[in-house]
């Protein structure tokens, strides 16, 4: 029982290691553009809300489109919270409660609040050479506007001299980002997005290349002018993403996680990850957890993989933590998967 209460103290404290996954902040927040304040331009640009906020929680262009959801598609406000002008943009506020019953009881998964943490290397080619966006930088407001648009959490290098010249067209355009590993460190992302830039024809168009662990995902975007650019990259990103963590109604199950090397910092950590899941702590011996959690073995992989766990067999030592040393494994469950620091 000490344990317990030492461990809620640590997750009311908000105590954890240094992780790489982050929580989205406003995730349910909206910025549109409006040419006015009228109210039947209101409702049209609601309805645009609506679906950037649904391809954002879900990662499906196609998500909105849910019989279930024809009420709020004609009515949006009733999932809204608040909205305010600012100049030009019309910012809208959804109810997180509210919206997520509603997309649930519609059939549709969510993508979770913690999500891959982005280092972009964005090089932008002009008639002057190439040029690395950097973090503080003007000319990187696109880059992080289109980040809170898509819901994703996005870092900038420093953009210093020396990552001024690693950042070329051959290093951002190489199979492996193996150039830019070493000067990523610092910034400890997830993953790395390495973005070719130009203006061409009166469009901007890019080639990106995003590699989270073993995996890699490439592609082409277009845009009249730089914010559309930055946002229909990062539209590519999160569409290419979301697979990965959001669970299709049907393909989750019921699954026990055991995860050694566990102390009360990693605790709050790891609670935070397995959230989405309906993760319920069932067992607590020595520095083992083990969880009960609705979500296929694919998502649950990918999601611990953002805080660096790393799976073991089942039978590689006794599930019991405090067995002697040399003792046959436990029977495992056939639903178990095991994990350590």
């Amino acid at each position: 029982m000490r344990l317990f209460v030492r461990l809620f103290a640590l997750c009311c404290a908000l105590l954890s290691l240094p992780s790489l996954a982050e929580p989205v902040s406003g995730l349910y927040q909206v910025r549109e553009a409006v040419t006015s304040q009228q109210p039947e331009e209101r409702g049209v640009v609601l309805g645009k809300a609506l679906e950037t906020l649904v391809l954002r929680l879900t990662g499906d262009a196609q998500a909105l489109q849910a019989s279930g959801l024809e009420g709020v598609r004609k009515d949006p406000q009733q999932l809204v919270s608040q909205y305010v002008y600012e100049g030009d943009t019309l910012i809208v506020d959804f109810d997180p409660l509210t919206t997520e019953n509603k997309l649930r009881q519609a059939g549709l998964a969510l993508w979770g609040a913690n999500r891959p943490a982005i280092l972009a290397w964005w090089l932008n080619a002009g008639v002057e050479g190439f040029s690395l966006l950097g973090d503080g930088q003007e000319a990187a407001a696109p880059l992080r506007q289109a980040a809170q648009n898509r819901g994703l959490p996005l870092r900038l290098p420093l953009a210093d001299l020396q990552e001024q010249l690693l950042a070329t067209p051959e290093t951002l355009g190489a199979d492996q980002p193996d150039a830019l590993q070493p000067a990523s460190e610092r910034y400890a992302a997830d993953a790395l997005l390495a973005v070719q830039a130009r203006e061409e024809g009166g469009q901007w168009q890019a080639e990106w290349r995003l590699w989270l662990g073993d995996s890699r995902e490439q592609g082409k975007a277009q845009g009249a002018d730089q914010n559309a650019l930055a946002d229909a990259v990062l539209l590519a990103v999160s569409e290419r993403l979301a697979p990965r963590f959001v669970v299709k109604p049907g393909t989750a199950g019921a699954l026990l996680v055991e995860v050694q090397g566990t102390d009360l910092a990693r605790y709050a950590n790891l609670a935070s990850l397995l959230e989405p899941f309906a993760a319920r702590l069932i067992k607590v011996k020595g520095d083992q957890l083990t969880w009960q959690v609705n979500a296929s073995a694919a998502q649950l992989r990918a999601q611990l993989a953002l805080a660096g766990l790393q799976e073991i067999p089942v039978d590689a030592a006794p599930l019991d933590a405090a067995a002697p040393a040399g003792s046959a494994p436990a029977a495992a469950p056939a639903n178990l998967l095991r994990f350590r620091w």
